[in-house]
């Protein structure tokens, strides 16, 4: 069934004639564009016609990296927005800017909001809370990487579409004679390379990719992604691009369409991306859990132990006048209501972050109209969070992503070893958190 991005016409329009003069102006600046940015539109438009003291105003302002740093230069101007999309990677950035985060746990609690942080999903708040349980941002568009197939070329290779497969070993396998049938020209591909093959793979795995609990513990933190688990994995994937069998579609979301096209049988992204997939192709589409390394997964039993988010949460910022916090709130419970995050999740493929928002589609029966579509959710609740698996959080992180991205497309060029190229991006990475923890003053 695809998916029609339509947006709230008639809401936007009673949200436009209510007097401005009469409310007090929220700013919002955020990273979704195209149908996303329609959407958020679409809420601020519906969240302004639900009451009239306050107008909510959201503004895109270009990528995440964009966003976080329009807001960072805003905030040292004076001329900020009350609240600041910011993705996951900057998690750490933003609890190190002391004085300009108004924490959520602190922002409801002020404003008399009634707020449970127990009301969301555990593994999409643990992301963006503290030690003790208070969450520091608003989540908002989270989302976590799932299998796709493209189930005509599974069953043209004579592999049985209805049963993918569901550890590497299978998935190699399957590639090789998706491949060696010509029923594609690529077994499979991946996008977000760093994020899913490497920081989900290792908590999948159960495993870490940093010292001091990924981060969490600590800003003393070094990179471990060179460890014996994560090396196994990418050598045996720079085997599958030496030979054709992995195709790698470049950085970022730029391998959709080897995908889309029926180029390759099988691939990694987004569950977020399913909108984006369903839209942009004509076969019949398969989602299943990503796969594990039954001899490396350190999981219960031995197998898988849950995943973990990417996307973006909302932060507050400090320096605005007290009672405007009180409309940031109000919009804040607006936006974690069951029917908002129920709509949000339906439309988008992003994750509900409630559980009242996944029992409402549970009862509304989407995941019976679209098979596959709650693997996200099942897949990070799988199993509770460890100290491996919660997610990570270190400085500069975005700059490491870039140094991962460059040592792993030099396996795939068969210019390193997985060992060589991995001992190298710890090696920089942990130059840079040294840079970051003396920056902050650790």
């Amino acid at each position: 069934m695809k998916i029609r991005f339509t947006l709230a016409a008639s809401a936007l329009a009673l949200a436009t004639a209510l007097p401005a003069s009469a409310q007090t102006e929220i700013q919002m600046w955020h990273a979704m564009g195209g149908a996303l940015g329609e959407k958020v539109d679409e809420i601020a438009a519906n969240f302004n016609a639900s009451q009239s003291d306050y107008v909510l105003v959201p503004t895109y302002q270009g990528s995440y990296a964009d966003t976080m740093n329009a807001a960072i230069a805003a905030f040292r101007a004076g001329t900020q927005p009350h609240i600041v999309q910011v993705f996951e990677v900057g998690t750490a950035t933003m609890m190190s800017a002391e004085g300009a985060i108004y924490p959520v746990y602190q922002l409801m609690e002020d404003t008399g909001q009634d707020f449970n942080p127990d009301d969301y999903l555990p593994a999409v708040t643990g992301y963006y809370t503290t030690p003790e349980g208070q969450m520091l941002s608003m989540p908002f568009n989270s989302s976590t990487p799932v299998m796709y197939f493209n189930k005509e070329i599974l069953e043209a290779a004579g592999l049985d579409p209805d049963n993918p497969p569901t550890t590497w070993p299978e998935v190699l396998d399957a590639a090789q004679q998706i491949v060696d049938s010509g029923a594609a020209e690529c077994g499979f591909t991946t996008e977000w390379q760093s994020w899913v093959q490497i920081e989900n793979f290792s908590a999948w795995h159960n495993v870490p990719i940093g010292t001091e609990e990924n981060g969490f513990a600590g800003l003393d933190t070094e990179m471990t992604i060179n460890n014996p688990t994560v090396v196994a994995h990418i050598d045996a994937l720079g085997e599958q691009a030496a030979n054709g069998v992995f195709q790698y579609g470049g950085r970022g979301n730029a391998a959709g369409g080897l995908f889309t096209s029926g180029t390759c049988g099988i691939f990694f992204t987004s569950s977020a991306g399913y909108a984006s997939i369903n839209a942009n192709s004509d076969f019949d589409l398969g989602i299943a859990m990503l796969p594990y390394w039954p001899d490396l997964a350190e999981g219960p039993n031995g197998g898988p132990q849950n995943s973990i988010i990417g996307g973006a949460t909302l932060w507050v910022l400090t320096g605005r006048d007290d009672a405007e916090y009180d409309g940031v709130a109000e919009f804040f419970t607006y936006l974690s209501s069951p029917e908002v995050q129920y709509d949000w999740h339906q439309f988008t493929g992003y994750l509900p972050i409630t559980t009242a928002a996944y029992e409402l589609a549970q009862s509304e029966g989407l995941y019976e109209e679209r098979p596959g579509f709650e693997t996200g959710v099942q897949q990070i609740t799988l199993n509770p969070p460890t100290p491996n698996s919660k997610g990570l959080r270190f400085g500069s992180y975005v700059q490491i992503r870039d140094i991962i991205n460059q040592e792993l497309e030099s396996v795939w060029a068969g210019d390193k070893t997985a060992q060589e190229a991995l001992d190298s991006a710890v090696q920089r990475a942990n130059e840079l958190l040294r840079q970051f923890e003396e920056d902050v003053g650790g």
